[in-house]
């Protein structure tokens, strides 16, 4: 790919995840690619192993008629596996299977100092179906160092579980997002967004035990990412911070590091860190265990109009640690091969300024993806 400016090259080494307007502001990618790939994807919690993952996808992207550019991508997913035990769900030995088929689309078309694109997104499960429609905007100033971005989205989300505990029950969320982005210098680039979340309808687990949320949930997130080129390696750094909170009374922090390093020989090394915390909702119940309902129950419990209540570790107080490598070889001039390894870890004693939910068994996931782009 010829690239044709300074500040190409530096987008071009900073690249932003997720910023996909920003890179490509005034003209649509000068090459199209396709990309397919596999993740394997299994989790564990002491002395049971628990959900197996199996994810082949397609991608493509495709400039058209120099102004335009298009985007889709076909995922199926197949799950297997125990439930977890304990906080996580009703029992640690009941068995599922599943599957998922999921698609979206986008096309975006660009102005000599910005974009707007179009997307849309159906997801399928057995028990649950997932629709989404979004639009996004970008515009650039005259010298091309500042570029501001905006979007929407809704989602409908329609749930009917297979123990029949709801059925059609419904979900509607709106999102709104607003963002900057800045070249700071031949070596930096940064980027803020803002990002608030409404959502009506049905949030419970309807196969977790003791489970009854609010039905409504509003989440406010703030993600500042700073991008820095070393020119002694040529490597790049990738870091980011994340601040969320939302109605249920999660608060949690992101923090993360990925370094991108070029290699000799078409070889690209990035690892990667992140660091994750976060508060329990205000419902959420700490593993105790009654001597009449058994575990895990809340000490005293009954029934009371406008009850809210959940086990789910999901909602609990704990910290999480993410550690990755990615390996990507350029195969010639047309054709890119990666794979990336992460392994996660989830404990309460990971939780930031304090112990966490008390009970939570730990909880530990790996993932392996490997895939192959072809460019023309």
């Amino acid at each position: 790919m010829q690239l044709k400016s300074p500040r190409s090259i530096l987008l071009a080494a900073l690249a932003l995840p997720g910023l996909h307007g920003a890179a490509h502001a005034d003209t649509p990618p000068e090459r199209g690619e396709i990309t397919l790939s596999y993740l394997d994807y299994q989790d564990r919690q002491p002395g049971l192993d628990r959900i197996a993952v199996h994810s082949p996808s397609v991608s493509i992207l495709a400039p058209v008629a120099g102004v335009w550019t298009l985007e889709a991508s076909l995922l199926h997913d197949s799950i297997s596996g125990a439930s977890p035990r304990y906080h996580t769900a009703i029992s640690g030995a009941s068995h599922m299977d599943d599957s998922r088929i999921a698609a979206d689309v986008r096309v975006t078309r660009h102005f000599s100092r910005g974009s707007l694109s179009v997307s849309a997104s159906r997801s399928n499960e057995n028990d649950y179906l997932s629709r989404a429609l979004g639009v996004q905007g970008s515009i650039a100033s005259a010298d091309q160092n500042t570029s501001f971005t905006f979007g929407a989205g809704v989602t409908n989300d329609r749930i009917n579980p297979v123990n029949g505990v709801v059925h059609d029950e419904r979900r509607h969320t709106v999102e709104l997002m607003a963002g900057v982005t800045q070249v700071l210098g031949v070596r930096d680039i940064a980027q803020f967004d803002l990002t608030h979340t409404d959502g009506e309808g049905y949030f419970s687990d309807p196969y977790k035990f003791l489970d009854i949320r609010p039905r409504s949930r509003t989440e406010n997130t703030a993600l500042l990412r700073w991008n820095h080129r070393f020119d002694a390696s040529g490597g790049t750094s990738r870091a980011s911070y994340r601040y969320y909170r939302d109605t249920f009374g999660i608060r949690a922090h992101t923090l993360s590091e990925e370094y991108v390093q070029p290699l000799g020989g078409g070889w690209t090394l990035t690892p990667s860190a992140r660091l994750y915390s976060q508060s329990a909702a205000s419902f959420y119940f700490d593993a105790v265990y009654d001597p009449v309902f058994g575990p895990p129950s809340p000490p005293n419990f009954q029934f009371t109009p406008g009850l809210l209540i959940t086990q789910d570790q999901r909602m609990a107080a704990f910290g999480a640690l993410t550690l990755g490598l990615k390996a990507e070889k350029k195969l010639g001039a047309d054709w890119v091969v990666d794979v990336k390894f992460e392994d996660y870890q989830q404990r309460a004693a990971l939780h930031l300024g304090g112990t966490g939910s008390p009970g939570l068994a730990p909880f530990y996931a790996r993932t392996w993806q490997l895939s192959l782009t072809r460019l023309w």
